[in-house]
C-alpha cells in the first residue's frame, strides 16, 4: 500500500497545477492498483473536505462526490470505510462539518455514549451534545 497525503488527492481532483496534477494523475491512473492500492486515512479525508470547501469553494455535494469517489475506487483503501459512509449519510442531513460527522461515527464505534462540543452546528448531530 502507498499512503496518500491530502495535497496529492486534491491535486488529482482539482487538476489546477500542471506539474503536480500530472504527477498525481500518473500515480492514480498508472501506479495504484488493486494489488498495490493507495491508502486514504481519516485525517486525510477531513483535510480533503476542508481544503475543497475553504480553498476551492466546493459545496457539500461536490465534497461528498469526491469522498464517495475515493470510497468506491478499486485502487484505494479508505480507513474505516463503513464509518465514512455513515458519516456521509449523517452529514448530508446536517449543517455541521464533515469532520464532525466523521468524528461522531468514530467515537460512537469506539463506545462513547456522546460527544460534547461547543459547536452549535455539530451539537445537532446524533450523539452530540452542546456543552455549557
Amino acid at each position: 500500500m502507498i499512503g496518500l497525503d491530502t495535497n496529492v488527492i486534491v491535486r488529482y481532483v482539482a487538476q489546477d497545477d500542471a506539474r503536480q496534477s500530472a504527477a498525481a494523475s500518473r500515480l492514480f491512473e498508472r501506479v495504484l492498483t488493486t494489488e498495490r492500492p493507495g491508502f486514504v486515512g481519516l485525517v486525510t479525508l477531513c483535510e480533503v473536505a476542508w481544503v475543497l470547501a475553504d480553498c476551492y469553494d466546493a459545496g457539500k455535494a461536490r465534497i461528498a462526490a469526491v469522498i464517495e469517489g475515493l470510497l468506491v475506487s478499486r485502487q484505494l483503501v479508505v480507513e474505516e470505510a463503513e464509518l465514512v459512509w455513515k458519516a456521509l449519510r449523517t452529514w448530508d442531513k446536517s449543517s455541521a462539518d464533515f469532520s464532525d460527522a466523521l468524528l461522531g461515527q468514530v467515537l460512537r464505534a469506539r463506545g462513547c455514549e456522546k460527544v460534547v462540543t461547543f459547536d452549535k452546528a455539530a451539537a445537532r448531530l446524533p450523539d452530540f451534545e452542546l456543552l455549557g
